[in-house]
């Protein structure tokens, strides 16, 4: 029993020295010569601890560590994610929104005009959508890594093929870089885009190359009306309250996990709400997309990307990516 305590804290030990050695090396503000020696030695002291601890347990060796760490752990909590930088163009303006009885009026609409360099041309607008008009609610998922990993993004399609996306992104200074590890560690804010699928849609699929799909969910129109007002709730609270992005727990689809909760939807936690990229089969697995076919005949047909490089910047776009995927409101 006694050695079995001491292996659980020589684990919790290099587990902790893990973590604070890459909190530095992430988040010290100071030059990254300093970071990086500063992050090392706090390795070294803690791989040293944990060998006191495997092989001779001594105070004096572990108790420096201790210190270091609850010194760490203080200076971790006080980081606060910044109101105000020089944001990155496309994530420099958070939207808001209000509702008057059944009207949604939204501020800082994004709708850019991309160009194939990756450039792009701003606009953002303020836009009104008449919630008795919602119909429906679509998952795109955006392969930037593999099958493993994906961007997620939900629309609302409202009469007349009006859509409005929302994702939930890394908000980074201009210049600066996604980096999954690097945002573990309070590297970037989160903020929330309600963008024109032209914009948050077609950067994906044909400035990007990434490999985008699209499935059209099971849900009727006053659960979505209640999921669209969670996220103008959640962006509300962002705009007043920064807070930073984190890859495995405040990402795009943990955030919208949370979200769904929020309106009354129930499900089990999953793997693949961490594992993202298989998120389209917990969606089927939960009777959510359209199970009248397979699901690898519903994913067969749900990458838009052809359909996405012919319509182009037309203002067709989201009818034509819609082509030949099926819904379950068919």
């Amino acid at each position: 029993m006694f050695r079995a305590a001491e292996a659980a804290f020589g684990l919790a030990l290099l587990l902790a020295t893990i973590w604070a050695s890459l909190a530095l090396f992430y988040r010290l503000p100071v030059s990254p010569a300093i970071r990086g020696a500063a992050a090392g030695s706090l390795a070294l002291l803690g791989v040293v601890a944990v060998i006191s601890m495997i092989w001779r347990p001594r105070l004096v060796v572990i108790l420096p560590f201790v210190l270091c760490f609850t010194g760490i752990v203080v200076w971790w909590s006080s980081i606060e994610p910044p109101a105000a930088a020089n944001w990155a163009g496309d994530v420099a303006r958070q939207v808001t929104g209000t509702v008057d009885r059944d009207i949604l009026t939204l501020t800082n609409v994004r709708n850019f005009t991309w160009k194939s360099d990756g450039s792009f041309v701003e606009k953002w607008e303020p836009r009104a959508y008449d919630l008795k008009k919602l119909k429906s609610l679509d998952l795109f998922m955006s392969y930037w890594a593999g099958p493993e990993m994906a961007h997620m993004i939900l629309s609302f399609g409202f009469d007349g093929d009006q859509y409005l996306a929302w994702s939930i992104e890394v908000r980074r200074t201009a210049g600066g870089k996604f980096s999954p590890l690097g945002d573990l560690f309070k590297s970037n804010p989160l903020v929330i885009i309600a963008a024109d699928e032209r914009d948050v849609v077609r950067v994906r699929s044909n400035i990007r190359g990434e490999d985008v799909q699209l499935f059209r969910m099971r849900a009727p129109p006053a659960n979505a009306a209640r999921l669209l007002l969670q996220y103008v709730s959640d962006a509300n609270a962002l705009a007043e309250h920064p807070r930073f992005y984190n890859s495995l727990t405040t990402n795009c689809t943990t955030t919208a996990a949370k979200m769904m909760r929020a309106v009354g939807a129930t499900f089990p936690f999953d793997w693949r709400l961490i594992v993202n990229g298989y998120l389209p089969e917990f969606a089927y697995d939960r009777n959510a997309l359209d199970t009248k076919l397979p699901f690898e005949e519903l994913k067969a047909a749900a990458h838009i990307a052809p359909r996405a490089k012919s319509a182009d910047a037309s203002v067709d776009f989201s009818k034509a990516i819609r082509e030949g995927v099926p819904s379950p409101l068919d």
